[in-house]
């Protein structure tokens, strides 16, 4: 006859909970990582946040998505609002940058360098400063871009005190969280959206909303 201990509930939760933590910090990068990945830089990063301000109209814990042409044109965008109450998982994020992608333009894959780059712009609380979230968020880009054939752009905050290009120290006050849309500017501007959806792994952890 063998004696023997089985762990308790309590420890096993435990360990799930921080191999979970420790897993969730794996998929984000650091503003130091971010920098030093050869992220292109925007040659016009005020008109491109002005853009997608004036066609998203973003409140906080909302994330868009653009995808621009070799000379920075936009060639098609998409915005959803992340569930405050899911924790940031560069994992999720990935997903639903993806799904997004998927849904407003063909992959590149078939390429052996990508044309086309992709940039963040997310709508959140607090200041300009790097958060755990805003890692998550980055790593989330970067994988999305990998498995689309995009290369990987700016990851760009805004916030109530304006707009941030992180990694980059580029930045200014307006657009910001608070301010109103200006009109669009009147040069024709290829743009598909998405309409709303439901359902699927990633609806699981965000809700995505129909891009204006």
């Amino acid at each position: 006859m063998t004696f023997g201990f089985a762990p308790s509930t309590a420890t096993s939760t435990a360990s799930s909970v921080s191999a979970d933590s420790d897993n969730r910090l794996a998929r984000m990068l650091e503003p130091a990582e971010w920098a030093s990945a050869g992220i292109p830089l925007l040659r016009s990063p005020r008109e491109v946040v002005s853009g997608l301000h004036s066609r998203h109209r973003p409140i906080p814990a909302t994330a868009v998505v653009a995808v621009l042409d070799h000379e920075e044109r936009l060639t098609a965008s998409a915005s959803f609002t992340r569930r405050a109450a899911v924790a940031a998982d560069g994992w999720e994020f990935r997903n639903a940058l993806l799904a997004q992608l998927r849904r407003v333009i063909p992959h590149d894959l078939r390429r052996r360098t990508p044309v086309r780059t992709a940039v963040l712009l997310y709508c959140r609380e607090g200041d300009e400063r790097w958060t755990e979230e805003d890692g998550a968020w980055m790593w989330g880009l970067r994988d999305a871009c990998t498995l689309h054939g995009l290369r990987c752009g700016a990851y760009i905050t805004l916030t109530r005190g304006g707009w941030q290009v992180l990694g980059e120290g580029r930045g200014g006050r307006r657009p910001s969280s608070l301010s109103e849309p200006a009109p669009l500017a009147d040069a024709a501007v290829e743009h598909r959206t998405t309409p709303t959806r439901s359902g699927g792994g990633a609806a699981e952890a965000l809700r995505r909303t129909a891009a204006r």
